[in-house]
């Protein structure tokens, strides 16, 4: 019996990027990597069947990682009016197929990354092999998963929606910041703050606190402007972004016993590398009280392989196939 080829997705608020992945070794490779992006196309069905369409080898089955919560085989994107399920996938001749969330994918291709393709945020080189891994970051909206880890060697990816916690001031500033985003959301969460849409609101609310004007309106001209000049109001809010984000990673890392490791996902955090390296994030990551030194015992690392999700669907689903 041949190897099956398998088509694999990782589909976002913005684009959705499919790719068809085999194993070399017992390691997953992928191969045609495209994207679509959403406006493009009313449906995700209608996405995954163009790319269907334009393979030379059809593939077997697939695994398709999503920005948000799976329900009974079926998604309802968080940030995206796309919605599909996994019988709808099968009728395209994916079979099997599974759905699952975009961070579980992270967690799966954390463990394979090479290390050409991390970067350390601070910590020791290595963390405990048998301990938990937690993923998280910002893009669209803000992902978390953890691949669970024991000494026997078995490994879970954990599916979850902990960007949409309470976000936790951890200074005055941020106490401040907390009181003008109520204003607007009755409820604010990690996300409505470390996210690229979060950038923004951490701009306006902190030019309110500083009573200045702000007449940005895109968030990717926060992070430019940060990058050109780091001591510009603009460099403050991003310089506030990765302490937040520093935080939060920190939070995590206590909530899954991720003594393996923490890793930072998504396509902000290698953008923003110099920045962030230089910024508070480990400081604020440290910054636990009691647990200080449980926490500088933990790695942070930036991931840089822009396809790690879709590394991660493929190994998740050849384990599926039984490889």
């Amino acid at each position: 019996m041949s190897p099956p080829t398998l088509l694999v997705g990782d589909v976002g608020g913005t684009n959705a990027r499919f790719a068809t992945v085999h194993l070399v070794d017992g390691h997953p490779v992928l191969d045609r990597v495209e994207s679509f992006p959403a406006r493009r196309f009313p449906t995700l069905l209608a996405a995954v069947a163009a790319f269907i369409d334009g393979c030379k080898v059809r593939p077997d089955g697939g695994v398709i990682a999503v920005a948000g919560p799976v329900t009974n085989g079926e998604i309802d994107l968080t940030n995206s009016p796309w919605r599909v399920s996994e019988r709808e996938l099968a009728d395209l001749g994916l079979n099997p197929i599974r759905l699952i969330n975009d961070f579980v994918a992270q967690a799966w291709g954390a463990s394979i990354m090479p290390p050409d393709q991390l970067a350390s945020l601070g910590g020791p080189e290595t963390g405990d092999p048998n301990a938990t891994l937690a993923v998280l970051g910002p893009g669209t909206g803000f992902g978390v998963s953890a691949l669970i880890r024991d000494i026997n060697g078995q490994q879970m990816a954990m599916t979850s929606e902990g960007g949409h916690v309470c976000f936790a001031p951890g200074d005055p500033v941020e106490d401040e910041m907390l009181r003008i985003l109520r204003r607007r959301y009755d409820r604010v969460s990690i996300e409505r703050l470390i996210s690229g849409p979060g950038l923004l609101n951490l701009h306006k609310a902190l030019a309110e606190i500083d009573g200045r004007q702000s007449r940005i309106d895109d968030p990717a001209a926060i992070t430019e402007a940060a990058l050109v000049d780091p001591n510009s109001p603009c460099g403050a809010t991003l310089a506030r972004f990765c302490a937040i984000l520093g935080a939060v990673a920190g939070d995590i890392a206590l909530t899954t016993g991720a003594r393996g490791g923490v890793y930072i996902a998504g396509g902000i955090a290698p953008r923003i590398l110099p920045f962030l390296k230089a910024s508070p994030f480990r400081e604020r990551f440290e910054r636990k009280g009691r647990f200080q030194d449980y926490m500088a015992a933990i790695p942070t690392r930036v991931i840089l392989h822009k396809h790690a999700a879709l590394l991660g669907a493929g190994r998740l689903g050849f384990i599926d196939f039984g490889r």
